[in-house]
């Protein structure tokens, strides 16, 4: 029993040092990432203008604090959200390859914002940058629970739902391309803007509002933790346990798409954060929700953040699209994860 014990506490010790690796990384990324730019500003510069703001010109203070500050901040939270969601998803619905953007989930979110833009509506004195991500949300939302109804309708046969997810992504896809074919020209430039995937649009408030959901949604998916580490053992030992599973999955999708929608409402789709994130937590930590989830979170926001210092590290003097990045790192990971999957059935 005390060789368990002992090897119990080194498991423990080394995912806590796993995670404080991770915390690490994501702070290195972080000043890097706030001292990479067209701007051509030291990293003396940048430590100067976060520690004495007041000794900063009016150029500098608005490159530093009204720009790099933001667009580094939310590519930590969105890339953090979008981490957790891909991790609850795949423990949800037991597959590795399930997370917002295979799932369509993301592309929901992008259809409900694409509506925004093109119809321009003006729904109880709201504007459009409250109308947006509510209808981000609300989308992602109404696709979760499909995914949900049909989860519930082949019960053990979940495997077969990532092919429906990417049915519903390619139709959702779809319907956005039609959208982008009836709008004017305005109005197309931010449909396709938004689905490129840009951190440029970041300013402090809505940084404020991303962290906000991040930091609900990740305490209410710890405190499952418990049960969620059940469930990867199988749905048969979770209702053993006592678990309400169908209630569960109910839980983690409603906080999926609440983190995928208030995400992409303000940066755009953004996709294999969701998918890749999770698989470095897992690789990292193992199945302990305790340790995974927020090690998900951590593994999505260096990602991302990694991806934007990337965006403006490629091309000197130009900023790429963020979205652009992830995709180009995330579809050969993509593809040797389907081979893996088809290797392991």
């Amino acid at each position: 029993m005390q060789a368990l014990g002992r090897a119990y506490r080194r498991t423990l010790w080394r995912r806590w040092a796993c995670l404080g690796a991770l915390a690490a990384l994501l702070l290195a990324s972080f000043i890097a990432d706030l001292a990479t730019g067209p701007a051509g500003l030291s990293w003396w510069d940048v430590a100067r203008g976060l520690l004495q703001p007041q000794q900063l010109d009016a150029a500098q203070a608005v490159i530093i604090l009204e720009i790099r500050v933001p667009y580094a901040l939310m590519a930590l939270v969105v890339g953090a959200s979008l981490g957790l969601a891909g991790a609850e998803m795949q423990t949800a619905l037991n597959n590795p390859l399930a997370s917002p953007f295979t799932l369509g989930v993301g592309a929901a979110a992008t259809l409900g914002a694409a509506l925004v833009i093109l119809l321009r509506p003006n729904l109880a004195g709201l504007g459009a940058d409250l109308l947006l991500p509510l209808a981000a949300f609300v989308c992602a939302f109404i696709s979760c629970l499909l995914l949900l109804l049909v989860a519930r309708v082949l019960g053990e046969a979940l495997h077969t739902l990532v092919l429906f997810g990417i049915a519903l992504l390619f139709g959702l896809n779809a319907l956005v391309g039609l959208l982008q074919f009836l709008a004017d020209a305005d109005a197309l430039q931010q449909i396709v803007f938004w689905t490129l995937g840009s951190l440029a649009r970041a300013d402090l408030q809505r940084v404020a509002l991303v962290a906000v959901v991040l930091a609900v949604c990740l305490t209410l998916a710890l405190r499952q933790a418990w049960a969620m580490t059940s469930l990867r053992g199988g749905e048969e030992q979770a209702r053993s346990l006592g678990i309400r599973v169908g209630r569960l999955r109910t839980f983690v999708l409603l906080r999926v798409s609440l983190l995928t929608g208030v995400a992409t409402a303000f940066v755009g789709e953004v996709g294999f954060i969701g998918l890749v994130g999770p698989h470095v937590a897992r690789l990292l930590l193992g199945e302990d929700h305790r340790f995974y989830l927020p090690g998900s979170a951590l593994a999505g926001a260096l990602l991302l953040s990694l991806a934007s210092l990337a965006s403006r590290a490629l091309l000197p003097g130009v900023i790429l699209p963020v979205g652009l990045v992830t995709a180009v790192v995330g579809v050969p990971l993509f593809i040797a994860l389907i081979l893996a999957r088809g290797r392991s059935l």
